[in-house]
């Protein structure tokens, strides 16, 4: 026979669920941001390297 009222552990799943959530954007996010700078710095390098080849 089930339980009566309210059910047991939704509200700490959804809870936990959302800040999980919460957590892997933000690295996803982090991890994105790195990987554009790291692309701006080489292209920055090798644009530089080309001036200096050119001299």
């Amino acid at each position: 026979m089930s339980k009566k009222g309210k059910e047991k552990n939704t509200a700490n799943k959804a809870k936990h669920s959302k800040l999980l959530n919460r957590k892997k954007n933000k690295l996803k996010k982090e991890k994105d941001t790195r990987k554009e700078r790291l692309k701006a710095i080489i292209a920055q390098h090798r644009e530089k390297g080309n001036k200096e080849d050119t001299n």
